[in-house]
């Protein structure tokens, strides 16, 4: 089934060298401490939070996404936290390439492999980690430390494995990204 074509105001986008759109109405917090890959859809009332981090010297980049990711309406994202040996610290977050997170998922993860679907209204837990290749369906909770495997699907509350992916995957996330992104196009007028 082929994707719909989605317009958009060209006003209420800012499109950056690399080819990402970025909504205005979206909510960007320290923007020098995130790295978007590429031809990355922002979309209306995300929340990223670049400006969670450690104090003092160490890592710069806190959130960096890849190429071909779209965050979905209210999506948000901000890095994992703990207190360790009586100090409180955030820890920098990575998501591959060709990744969905879904209207209103929450994700606090330390890592997000490469083409992975997340789902609707998901919750993804302090440090969880989820492998390459996986689908987290919707209004599912991942809790924190969980490691999703590759090719797995994970459902519920709390999100457990429930099916496995086919290793032609990797090619479907990769089209469905690329033709998302191509046929997000702004509206002439």
């Amino acid at each position: 089934m082929e994707p719909p074509i989605v317009y958009y105001h060209r006003s209420e986008y800012i499109e950056t060298d690399t080819g990402n759109k970025v909504s205005r109405k979206s909510v960007i917090c320290g923007s020098q401490n995130i790295i978007l890959g590429g031809k990355t859809i922002i979309q209306t009332d995300c929340v990223i939070r670049g400006d969670l981090r450690r104090t003092g010297g160490g890592h710069a980049v806190v959130v960096a996404i890849g190429r071909y990711c779209l965050l979905a309406r209210g999506s948000i994202i901000r890095p994992p936290y703990k207190t360790y040996k009586g100090i409180f610290s955030y820890y920098p977050m990575k998501i591959g390439d060709h990744v969905t997170i879904g209207e209103g998922s929450i994700v606090e993860a330390a890592t997000i492999g490469s083409f992975v679907h997340i789902g609707k209204n998901c919750v993804i837990g302090r440090f969880a980690i989820i492998k390459d290749c996986c689908r987290i369906e919707d209004n599912t909770v991942i809790p924190p430390n969980t490691v999703v495997p590759s090719f797995s699907i994970y459902e519920g509350s709390p999100g457990a494995f429930v099916d496995e992916l086919p290793e032609c995957v990797q090619d479907l996330y990769e089209s469905k990204t690329k033709d998302y992104y191509a046929k997000f196009q702004p509206k002439d007028s």
